[in-house]
C-alpha cells in the first residue's frame, strides 16, 4: 500500500520563563541534546529565515529581541497577566519519507520557503518573528539504518509574538466632549488567547459551528501547501498523536521501529549460524570417515619378501594413489573446518552483543514509554471519546498550559 505523506504544524504558546528553554534547543545551544542523532558538522546546513543580530552580528536572545520591541512600542504588553504566555511555536513537520522521495535537502529547502510565507501570513507581520530555522541537522536513526545511508529529517522553528490589533477609543467621559468615544489608538497588544482562542465560530454547509483555532490553522495551512505545488500530501489529524506527540513519544516510537529492525537482522544471523553448524556436522563426519581410513592403513602388515600377483599390485597401487589424495583432501577439510569454526564463534560474538545492545535498548524505552503512557493515557481516551468537549473543559481550567510546559520540560 502506498505510504501516505503528512505534513502537520504544532502551535504552543509559552511565558516568558521558557525563552531561554526554547532558544536553546532551536539554536543549537545545548551542550548535550536527549536526541543523540544531532550531527554537529551539519549546523552550516541548518537554514534562517529570521534572526536579529546585534551591529557586531553577534544573535540577540529571544529575550533580548522581545525586550526590544516592548521598550520600542512595536508591541504592547498592556493588560498582560504576570503569567500570561508572551510567545509562541509553529512547528512545521512531514514524515521524513517525503523528503527522501523528492529530492532531499534542496526540496526540503523548497517546501519550507513556502512555508515560512504562510508563516509570516499566520503572524501578521514578520518583525514579530523572533527566530525561524529549519533544521536539517537531525539524523532519523530508523530511516537511516532501513535504507543504509544517512538520511535526515528537515522541520521548521517559527518562534514569533502572537499579537492581535486593539482598538482603544476615548473614555465617554473625557474633558474633550468631541473626542469622546472616538479612536484614541491601535496598539499590537500581545494576547496568546486572543490571537488562537479555543472556540471560533465558522460557516459549514449553511450552519455556523464553533471550532478550535488549531485546527482551523492546520486547515490553513495544509490547503496553502496544496496550492502552492505540493500535492503529494495529506492533512495531519488535529489532536492525533501524530501531531502531538512530544519529543520523548516520537523516539520511543523511532526506537521501537529499530528495535525491529535489529532483531529481523538477529533472526537472519540465528539462521545463518543453523546452516553453518550443519556444514560442520558434515565436515566433522568427513574428518572421522578420514582417521577411520587412517586407522585402516597403520593395520595394513608390511612383511619382507611377500610377493603379489599383477592385478593385486594394480589394486595396491591404486588404493596407494587414492590414499594420497585423501590426504590431501583430509588437509582441506580440516582448513575449512578452522575457518568455519572461527566465522562462526566470531557471528556468535557478534550476534549476543547485538542482542545485549537491543536488550538494553529494549528496557530503556520501555520504561520511558510506560512512565509516558502513564501520564497521557487517560487524557488520550478521553479525548477520542468526546474530543470536542473534553478539549474545551480541559483548555478552561488550565490543562493545556500545564501539558506544554510539561512537553516543553
Amino acid at each position: 500500500m502506498e505510504r501516505k505523506h503528512m505534513t502537520v504544524v504544532r502551535n504552543a504558546g509559552y511565558d516568558a520563563k521558557e525563552f531561554n528553554t526554547r532558544e536553546r534547543h532551536n539554536e543549537r545551544k545545548n551542550e548535550t541534546y536527549y536526541n543523540g542523532d544531532i550531527d554537529a558538522s551539519r549546523a552550516d546546513k541548518n537554514i534562517y529565515y529570521q534572526r536579529y543580530v546585534f551591529p557586531d552580528g553577534t544573535p540577540e536572545t529571544y529575550e533580548q529581541s522581545f525586550n526590544r520591541m516592548v521598550s520600542v512600542g512595536r508591541v504592547s504588553k498592556r493588560g498582560l497577566k504576570a503569567d500570561a504566555k508572551v510567545f509562541a511555536e509553529m512547528v512545521f513537520d512531514v514524515n521524513t519519507e517525503y523528503f527522501e522521495e523528492n529530492g532531499g535537502y534542496d526540496f526540503a529547502k523548497k517546501f519550507f520557503d513556502e512555508a515560512y510565507g504562510y508563516a509570516v501570513k499566520e503572524v501578521g507581520d514578520e518583525r514579530y518573528i523572533l527566530s525561524a530555522v529549519m533544521h536539517a541537522d537531525e539524523r532519523n536513526k530508523e530511516v537511516s539504518e532501513r535504507l543504509g545511508r544517512d538520511v535526515y529529517h528537515y522541520h521548521l522553528h517559527v518562534v514569533y509574538i502572537p499579537v492581535v490589533e486593539k482598538k482603544v477609543y476615548y473614555r465617554k467621559d473625557c474633558k474633550d466632549k468631541e473626542k469622546a468615544g472616538t479612536l484614541k489608538e491601535t496598539i499590537a497588544q500581545i494576547s496568546h488567547s486572543k490571537k488562537w482562542p479555543i472556540r471560533v465560530p465558522v460557516e459549514r454547509d449553511g450552519k455556523v459551528i464553533k471550532l478550535n483555532s488549531y485546527s482551523l490553522l492546520q486547515d490553513r495551512y495544509f490547503e496553502h501547501m496544496k496550492a502552492a505545488g505540493f500535492p503529494d500530501i495529506n492533512r495531519g489529524e488535529f489532536g492525533s498523536t501524530t501531531e502531538h506527540l512530544d519529543v520523548l513519544d516520537f523516539k520511543i516510537q523511532q526506537d521501537k521501529k529499530r528495535l525491529d529492525f535489529l532483531s529481523e537482522q538477529v533472526e537472519k544471523k540465528e539462521n545463518r549460524i543453523e546452516k553453518l553448524d550443519e556444514k560442520i556436522v558434515v565436515k566433522e563426519k568427513a574428518r572421522a570417515t578420514i582417521a577411520e581410513v587412517e586407522a585402516m592403513g597403520h593395520k595394513l602388515p608390511v612383511v619382507p619378501g611377500v610377493h603379489f600377483a599383477d592385478d593385486e599390485a594394480k589394486r595396491l597401487k591404486s588404493l596407494a594413489k587414492k590414499g594420497v589424495g585423501t590426504d590431501k583432501h583430509a588437509d582441506d577439510l580440516k582448513q575449512q573446518l578452522a575457518m568455519q569454526q572461527r566465522e562462526h564463534e566470531s557471528m556468535i560474538r557478534e550476534m549476543q552483543s547485538a542482542i545485549t545492545t537491543i536488550q538494553r535498548d529494549r528496557d530503556k524505552w520501555k520504561k520511558n514509554y510506560e512512565r509516558l503512557w502513564d501520564e497521557v493515557k487517560d487524557f488520550i481516551h478521553a479525548i477520542r471519546k468526546i474530543p470536542n468537549r473534553l478539549r474545551a473543559f480541559l483548555q478552561e481550567i488550565g490543562v493545556t498550559k500545564y501539558n506544554e510546559k510539561e512537553v516543553s520540560r
